[in-house]
């Protein structure tokens, strides 16, 4: 089954302009529905939760119907598992000291040199209260994390291990499910950054089995709200972050300072429509009668589409002796998403970019926040790497404008 093209970019009415948007690791474009969601909050029921009269009431079944979906969406076991909040880099720095604190001095903390530094600053942090922090180090060979690296790193005193789900800048897709069995088995935790996977593959945080999970709404065709996972029994051990009069069982309200914001939490409910939507469209009479199920439905159409249009962008650029692709060379819906980054021999990849606005397609270049893997691979000199990120609304119509941009620039 292929994915109707036309049905999916209606529902994106920024895609009926003239611009071709090849930024999206940077941030999608937003459903209608999304937004027609948070029109409905504002205008209907734009009110403080937990008073007695009607309109109090409704906003605060609205914002518990938006987080029991945002749970089915991630297939958390229950919404209390679901704290939303401001931004995935917020989420992980609120986690790091809610968890820190259930932390002794002399424990350890593992992170990667590949992870957006939202993944690593938060914890980072900690070292300032006697947190010892551990590198787990991509292979130069094969660019990947490999678990006999992992493997010396960890100790009796290793409390943690974070990465990512998927690199914003190599586009590889790391075996979460593996490594986090291979982290319990050590008595450790795992924390995971999918804000560069949530666009293109359904997350299941039950069958990965990780104990904290974060990702950006904004970046998954939403508004700029975002949402952190953590297993219940971690959730209610940690203190929170809120007054001191709150509950310490109310989760996830001890997480959210000032609370949170109820018309953008409502508006992803607009995600679940388009979803379940997608997948009426193209299954008719074999769509499966709950949510969850339609979510699969509809990535499993969106992910072989991605192959597609990630294909034909790196053929391309293996084609040109003088390219060469950051990640692995194929695309692989099993393996990476569409987010391919490039450098060019002699060239700085600042100047790139601009070249291809003309066109009016937006592509981007530097080191998207993932500094240390960018120093890493030497690439800082170059000004970072020259980054398309597609998902699945572009088109392989959109992509063939770009390689003929390309061909007058690389």
């Amino acid at each position: 089954m292929v994915l109707n093209l036309d049905k999916v970019r209606q529902y994106f009415p920024a895609l009926a302009g003239k611009w071709t948007f090849f930024d999206n690791a940077g941030g999608s474009q937003t459903l209608k529905k999304v937004v027609d969601r948070i029109s409905e909050f504002l205008l209907t029921s734009d009110v403080q939760l937990g008073a007695s009269y009607a309109i109090s009431q409704l906003a605060g079944e609205r914002l518990a119907l938006a987080t029991r979906g945002m749970a089915t969406f991630i297939n958390a076991k229950s919404s209390r598992e679901v704290v939303m909040g401001p931004s995935t880099t917020m989420m992980l720095k609120v986690l790091s000291m809610c968890l820190s604190q259930t932390f002794a001095h002399g424990d350890e903390i593992i992170i990667t040199n590949c992870d957006h530094e939202a993944n690593i600053g938060a914890w980072v942090a900690l070292e300032k209260q006697g947190i010892k922090i551990k590198i787990w180090q991509i292979s130069p060979d094969t660019l990947e994390l490999h678990l006999e690296d992992l493997e010396p790193l960890m100790s009796q005193r290793t409390k943690l291990v974070a990465l990512t789900h998927a690199s914003n800048i190599l586009g590889t897709i790391n075996p979460i499910k593996e490594i986090a069995a291979f982290v319990h088995e050590r008595g450790a935790m795992i924390c995971v950054d999918g804000v560069a996977y949530a666009p293109h593959r359904l997350v299941d945080v039950q069958d990965l089995d990780v104990d904290f999970y974060a990702l950006s709404f904004y970046k998954v065709y939403g508004s700029h709200h975002a949402l952190l996972y953590g297993k219940e029994e971690h959730l209610l051990k940690m203190p929170g972050l809120n007054h001191y009069f709150i509950d310490q069982t109310d989760i996830p309200y001890k997480f959210q300072l000032g609370n949170v914001n109820f018309e953008l939490s409502y508006g992803m409910l607009g995600l679940c429509d388009y979803l379940s939507e997608l997948a009426q469209i193209h299954y008719g009479n074999q769509t499966t009668p709950d949510l969850r199920s339609q979510m699969v439905q509809a990535f499993d159409l969106i992910s072989m589409h991605e192959e597609k249009i990630g294909d034909r962008l790196l053929d391309y650029l293996n084609s040109k002796s003088n390219v060469r692709v950051v990640g692995q060379l194929k695309a692989n819906h099993k393996s990476r998403v569409p987010t391919i980054s490039f450098v060019v021999d002699g060239i700085d990849s600042s100047t790139i970019p601009v070249k291809i606005d003309s066109h009016y397609i937006g592509i981007r270049y530097g080191d998207f926040y993932a500094k240390r893997l960018i120093e890493y691979l030497g690439l800082a000199s170059q000004s970072g790497i020259v980054r398309v990120s597609m998902v699945h609304y572009n088109t392989l119509e959109e992509v063939d404008c770009l390689i003929e941009a390309f061909e007058q620039v690389l």
